[in-house]
């Protein structure tokens, strides 16, 4: 059972580290997904979310309201929802909060970028499919198997879901992205996923974007067997090998492809410097 807490914040928007992002805005602390590899617990501001990361949400319950007062008077750029939460987790549904936020930064002119994991976005192609032009969309998809999304995810929408989800935003005249990330050793890096992977980014004029797992400190302490194991192995792993069947699968079926980092860096804290505490 997951606890839903309210709270007040004294801000919307925050400014963004990550590439292309001038803002992030983050409608909720924690994710009910529970993926055991996310590093937003390591980013999230509040000791009691990061630590129950999964079991416990709080609701930025006044922040529509900041929002609509920003954009008035916050110079326009690309905003991120979201960037350390799935603005389309579970309890959005019910509450609601990021398609308004959305609608108020679409309305004001601000473009709005959205990665989710879940279908749950098609909810709102009523209001996406009026700012084509200032809108684009991106599914996370670490796997088209369900079984492995299952042990990694263990509560986001299957991948068929997302896939379909994909398709119709494609066919609504959406600008998508496809995340394939966190990349787990001998968990879903076969050429199988990744082909099929590619060919779902062809079919729907997606952009193609990859990362591997970053090994961070919460992965030492946790009884998973699939972080340990990825930590006893990662160091060892033929990262370019990788990179460059995923680079020469998307210029066979002419994908724009591209790391979603800098997969020049070795050190495994380098993504700390795009996350912006929030």
């Amino acid at each position: 059972m997951v606890k839903v807490i309210f709270m007040r914040v004294n801000e919307a928007l925050s400014r963004s580290g990550l590439p292309d992002l001038d803002y992030a805005l983050n409608p909720y602390l924690g994710c009910e997904h529970s993926c055991i590899y996310c590093y937003a617990r390591e980013y999230t501001p509040d000791e009691e979310v990061s630590r129950n990361w999964g079991a416990i949400i709080k609701v930025k319950e006044n922040i529509v309201e900041l929002l609509k007062k920003e954009v008035r008077r916050r110079r326009k750029g690309i905003v991120g929802l979201s960037t350390i939460t799935d603005p389309y987790q579970p309890i959005e549904k019910e509450l609601r909060i990021s398609r308004r936020c959305l609608e108020v930064l679409l309305e004001n002119g601000f473009p709005v970028s959205i990665q989710t994991k879940s279908n749950l976005v098609i909810r709102d192609l009523d209001i996406l499919t009026r700012y084509t032009n200032l809108v684009d969309v991106g599914l996370t998809i670490t796997s088209t198997s369900k079984e492995i999304s299952e042990l990694i995810e263990p509560h986001a929408p299957p991948p068929e879901e997302r896939i379909a989800a994909l398709y119709r935003l494609s066919e609504a005249g959406i600008n998508t992205w496809l995340f394939y990330g966190p990349i787990i050793p001998k968990v879903n890096d076969s050429d199988d996923i990744i082909r099929e992977l590619v060919r779902i980014a062809k079919d729907t004029n997606s952009e193609f974007y990859y990362d591997k797992l970053r090994i961070k400190r919460f992965m030492f302490r946790s009884s998973n067997k699939v972080l340990r194991n990825s930590i006893r192995t990662i160091r060892d792993y033929d990262w370019n090998a990788l990179y460059s069947k995923i680079e020469n699968l998307c210029a066979k079926y002419d994908v724009p492809c591209k790391p979603a980092f800098d997969v020049s860096e070795t050190k495994y804290h380098t993504l700390d410097k795009y996350i912006h505490l929030n």
